[in-house]
This record gives C-alpha cells, structure tokens and sequence, in this order.
C-alpha cells in the first residue's frame, strides 16, 4: 500500500542540496514526526512525509504549504511491510533534493516481556530497527559521495536505562544509538551529519497505542519542546542530543567512562578475577 502524490519533478539539478535541502521524515502524521515537519517547513525546507495514515498527511501538508509556502510530497507507506519500505529506500536513493532523513518513525507494545506476544515483539523491533537501518543504508553512500547531508535518528533515553522496564523497546533504541555513533564516527569525516535525539517521555500517540495511561507519568514533555531542543542540537551538530538532560557533564563522564575500558578489551588473556588455580 504506497502511494506517492503531490510530486514536483521540476526542480533545479545543479546542486540540489546547496541551498535548503529537501528533509524526509517518517512517523510523520503526528507527534514528533509531523512537529519535525512543522519545524523544517518554517526553516524553508521542502518536505516528503512518510506515515501509514495518508488524510492526516495531506491536512499536515494543505497547512504546511499555506503557512510555509514549501513544496510538499506524500509517500504514503508501513515501513513494516517489505513493499512500502522498499519504496521509500529508493526515494532516498535517487531523489538528491534530499539531504536530510530524520527516522521518527516507531512504536511500542504494552506489558512485560512475558506478557507480548511474539509477533507484537517483532514489528516493534521491525520498525524501531530494521526500517531505520535500511532507510539510513539506502541513503548514506549518496550523502558521502556528495559529502554532504544529515541523519536524525529518533532513540531514547531508554535505551541507556533496563531499569525502566521497557526491554524490547529499550533494547531497539540502544541500537538506535549505538548505530547512530557509529555512523558519525564513520561519516563525520566525509562531511555527512549524524544526530542521535534521545527524548524522556514526551505528549505522543505512542503512549496510547501501547495501552499507557501517560497522565501517570511523574513529568511528561511537549512535543514542541522536545523538538525543539533537538533542533539547537541539531545546529550545533552534536552527536547525541538528550534534551531532557540538564547536566551535560553527566553524559560527558559517561562517555568518559565508557572509553576508558577501551583498551582494557584488546587482551590476550581472560582478567585475574576470571581466572581458576591450575595445575
């Protein structure tokens, strides 16, 4: 189910993304997804949205061009199903206007890991990782032959922390992160742009299509906020964004810490305390 409207083919090929690059956005129809659009509109930006729910797109879009004035192509797509995510890699593959990709799209199920069911686990995972993977993939050789472009990719704060009790969906935004820093370590250095934005819990749809009451949550982000911070990250260029983090200099001891074991790893043999008498 893939419908591509709204189509401008007549745009200028010299360079298209010298000025304002065309930005690409799955999840689109609402919550993070559609105030990304909202925000990259105002800033000039022509825009393709990716989501299931095309009527939703379209008022996105009739509003976006009348406030904006930007030019506004729908892609309507499951990234779960093998068809539709295919057809957004190619748009990213062979439309160079756009040199920017912000992975929104995503979801969760409710219940413990012994409570979901197996199929249920399997989407979440589908669309949290494999179709932000295979969108990235699709588009990051075009980006570093151009030596230009940007990747966003929409983790969580989740996914540094299991004590939350979100396994599957934390465990799919710690790739999220972790495929994003590796992604900038290697794309960095051929001019290629990529933000890992790490939200705490923020006023989205996701809560109730997971069967969440979000009015029980101790302190609960608005959207608009959420994005918003991520966008001065976004400027800045950093790597990871975690705009409900006051004290940057916690992060940074993280990582800290985290490199230091480094070069521990690289070892011939197995530390002291793992190591049995012998003979």
């Amino acid at each position: 189910m893939t419908t591509i409207i709204n189509m401008d083919p007549a745009r200028e090929e010299s360079n298209p993304m010298a000025a304002s690059p065309s930005v690409l956005i799955t999840g689109a129809s609402s919550g993070i997804g559609a105030t990304y659009a909202e925000r990259f509109a105002r800033r000039g930006h022509d825009l393709v949205l990716v989501a299931r729910d095309r009527a939703r797109m379209e008022a996105l879009a009739t509003r976006l061009r009348q406030e904006s004035g930007v030019a506004i192509d729908i892609l309507q797509a499951d990234l779960t199903q093998p068809g539709d995510l295919a057809a957004v890699e190619t748009r990213l593959r062979d439309d160079a206007r756009i040199g920017i990709l912000v992975n929104n799209a995503g979801a969760n199920v409710g219940g413990s890991f012994i409570e979901q069911a197996t199929d249920d686990v399997a989407r979440i995972v589908a669309l949290n990782t494999t179709a932000l993977l295979r969108l990235a993939s699709a588009v990051a050789p075009r980006f570093a032959r151009a030596g230009e472009g940007a990747i966003i990719n929409i983790g969580s704060v989740v996914g540094l922390a299991p004590e939350f009790n979100a396994t599957v969906y934390g465990a799919t935004k710690a790739f999220v992160l972790f495929l994003s820093q590796g992604l900038s370590l290697e794309l960095a250095p051929r001019g290629v742009y990529v933000q890992a934005v790490l939200p705490a819990a923020t006023r989205t749809e996701i809560w109730e299509r997971s069967g969440a009451d979000i009015n029980t949550l101790p302190a609960v982000m608005e959207v608009g906020e959420l994005v918003d911070a991520a966008l001065v990250g976004f400027d800045r260029r950093e790597a990871v964004t975690i705009p409900p983090l006051h004290d940057a200099a916690q992060w940074e001891a993280y990582q800290a810490a985290r490199q230091a074991m480094l070069p521990g790893f690289w070892q011939e043999h197995a530390a002291a305390r793992y190591q049995t008498a012998r003979s």
